[in-house]
């Protein structure tokens, strides 16, 4: 699966690859305490991230299943009505590109 990313958040792929690097190296040892620390924080941000792209991936999913549901999809099956989330809207426009397929984006949290 591909996803466009802002140049802030990586991708799922980026992320998960990242995290099983982090827990590797924690559960290897031979690190100072802040470093394991520093570690486990990154771990904690890359599971945040992994599961924001979960959560927006289920999100899609339900929404097309509604919609399939709703009667709101053609015989090709692809939604009649697909608008892209905001932040597909601007990671595409800041790429200079028109979203021609739906994207998946994490999912934000409000804090």
């Amino acid at each position: 699966m591909t996803a466009e990313t802002t140049h802030d958040t990586p991708s799922y792929e980026e992320a998960r690859e990242e995290l099983i690097e982090v827990v590797r190296r924690l559960e290897t040892g031979g690190t100072t305490l802040e470093d394991s620390l520093a570690l486990w924080e990154r771990g904690e941000a890359l599971a945040t991230t992994c599961q924001e792209w979960l959560d927006g991936a289920r999100a899609r999913l339900d929404g097309r299943r509604e919609g399939r549901q709703l009667g709101g999809v053609t015989g090709s099956g692809v939604a009649t009505s697909s608008v892209p989330s905001r932040e597909t809207r601007s990671a595409s426009s800041s790429a200079g590109t028109s979203p021609k397929t739906s994207t998946v984006v994490p999912a934000t949290s409000a804090e």
